[in-house]
């Protein structure tokens, strides 16, 4: 249970340190006094989201600690074991501070240790059960209605392994899904690239063959022009005889100077290279005498090769290097469908899984409905709803909570047929439904603390006496906290805790004896005007609550 609970520079608190104990305690004061803040500051400890708006204005950071009692949450000790963060010394005793800094940022420690706000939200909402004053919103909702019946009467473990189940059946789904896609993906891409290469290969281009073809029908393309040129270089070397008669004039010269004999070796050398070249000529000119089909067959092939080019976006040289490409990466692509199967035999055994704990929690929610319905049903009745019932309709609607979903109907007037909470319409029925639902969830809770933020609006006088010995009888095996402005819920608190502002406008929190208890009754009995008629008034409501017997719950 929570013990005590320590409050410095928190919004309007500058200090405040207020002791907890067992049982039913009540939080009552005026309007803006300052009961929120109360709650802020669990709500801090909780793990909910810190803001500089919470830090007391001229300070620099705001701080809050709870200390808890967990004697009887064994696997909260547990856990904190496990996760290192328990106190050797006392490991009954969890301590959880929060500091809000004025730069917004927040550190939350767990017995001295530092831990994230997803650690410590998992940790204290073992704890701690807060109903706000917006509960009655969110009773609406299905998804709250579920879980209220769940904790009801639903196992812990079976839902905890139904949800893992479900997870691992989902997850396995989505990667046989990601890998179907994948799957057909590369089907898809391997038909592509075979028709690709099948199209190639028809005209099956070879490393170099597309210069060399164009190569040679330039050539001949350009051959009479050739011809022409190569003729006429021939007969200008046929008809230059400058070189021999000169060689032959040389030759006639009856001296073996070394100049001369020079002379006449390079002239030799000259006429030898000129029959050389005339040879050359020829036999080029002999290729320029081409075949028509052969000039015909290499402009068929060059504009295949171009088309195949501009079909696949490449130069028409590089069409082989394609093909080795593609040929390459078809050979990579893996479509084995093997692994489909695989990971489809997989997700069916965790439907399965998924599908019997489901079933079990499916019969464990209907043996629960009736038990939980009538409890509440009955609850409805003492809290002044005459006639009034709950009525629990079931819907299938898989999720991993389990096969269906639940809605809460309610009958307030039995000529009327059932209508859902949402729909009642008298703002004061619908807080006593809550009431009842939230005192029937709450009487098999395994948690320790029960917060009710003036979960009693809407009621009065004789209901009001009525909700308080209700929470008083549910206090006997929960600690229940309730933030109250009814006088009757107030007397039969076994604690009271006063909030007022002090002189400065700084809300403090009072722990009340006998006599300012009786002040304060009378307070909320006749507003500022308190007489010795309300003090008296308030001292009988003590004294009934004193002789009171607690409700069922």
């Amino acid at each position: 249970m929570l013990k005590t609970l320590s409050v410095r520079n928190f919004a309007l608190v500058d200090a405040l340190e207020i002791h907890f104990g067992p049982g039913l305690t009540v939080v009552t004061g005026e309007s803006g006094a300052g009961k929120s803040i109360l709650l802020g500051a669990l709500g801090l400890v909780l793990g909910e989201r810190a803001s500089t708006d919470m830090i007391r204005p001229g300070t620099s950071r705001a701080e809050v600690n709870a200390e808890f009692d967990l004697s009887a949450i064994s696997s909260l000790r547990e856990g904190l074991q496990a996760l290192e963060l328990d106190d050797p010394d006392q490991p009954n005793r969890a301590l959880v501070r929060r500091v809000v800094s004025e730069d917004g940022r927040s550190r939350a420690f767990l017995n001295g240790s530092p831990v994230t706000l997803q650690v410590l939200r998992e940790l204290t909402g073992n704890l701690i059960d807060v109903h706000g004053q917006h509960e009655n919103q969110r009773l609406a909702e299905p998804e709250t209605q579920l879980s209220l019946l769940d904790d009801f009467g639903v196992d812990s473990g079976d839902l905890s392994a139904c949800r893992d189940a479900f997870r691992a059946w989902k997850s396995a789904l989505a990667r046989l899904d990601a890998l179907q896609q994948s799957v057909s993906s590369q089907e898809d891409r391997a038909s592509l690239l075979s028709y690709q290469l099948e199209e190639l290969s028809q005209e099956n281009p070879r490393a170099g063959e597309f210069e060399q073809i164009e190569s040679s029908h330039k050539r001949l393309t350009q051959a009479q022009h050739l011809k022409d040129i190569v003729s006429r270089t021939q007969s200008e070397i046929d008809e230059s005889t400058v070189f021999g008669h000169a060689l032959r004039q040389l030759e006639r010269i009856d001296d073996d100077h070394p100049a001369l004999n020079a002379a006449r070796d390079a002239l030799s050398a000259i006429v030898d290279l000129s029959s050389d070249v005339l040879r050359e000529l020829r036999d080029y000119e002999d290729t320029l005498d081409g075949d028509p089909k052969a000039l015909e067959f290499m402009e068929e092939r060059l504009a295949a090769l171009h088309t195949l080019a501009r079909k696949h976006r490449v130069e028409p040289e590089r069409l082989p290097e394609l093909m080795a490409q593609l040929q390459a990466e078809l050979d990579g692509l893996s479509t084995d469908r093997s692994t489909l199967a695989e990971l489809a035999a997989a997700a069916a055994v965790q439907e399965a899984e998924y599908r019997k704990r489901a079933a079990r929690i499916s019969r464990q929610r209907r043996a629960a409905a009736d038990r939980f319905a009538s409890g509440v049903s009955e609850c409805m009745n003492t809290l002044g709803i005459q006639g009034g019932a709950l009525v629990l309709n079931f819907e299938d609607r898989e999720s991993e909570h389990g096969l269906e979903g639940v809605e809460f109907y309610c009958i307030t007037n039995p000529k009327y047929p059932p209508a859902s909470l949402a729909r009642i319409a008298s703002g004061g029925e619908r807080s006593r439904i809550s009431l009842a639902i939230q005192i029937v969830a709450a009487r098999s809770s395994q948690l320790p603390s029960l917060i009710l933020d003036e979960a009693d609006v809407g009621v009065g006088g004789t209901t009001a006496d009525v909700v308080g010995r209700l929470l008083r009888a549910l206090a006997g095996h929960t600690q229940v906290i309730c933030v109250t402005h009814a006088p009757q819920v107030a007397a039969l608190g076994q604690h009271h805790l006063r909030v007022h502002k002090g002189s400065e406008q700084d809300t403090r929190i009072q722990q009340l004896d006998h006599d300012h208890r009786v002040d304060e009754l009378a307070r909320m009995l006749a507003g500022s005007g308190i007489t010795d008629k309300s003090r008296d008034y308030a001292r009988t409501l003590l004294a009934e609550a004193a002789d009171a017997v607690p409700l069922a719950t």
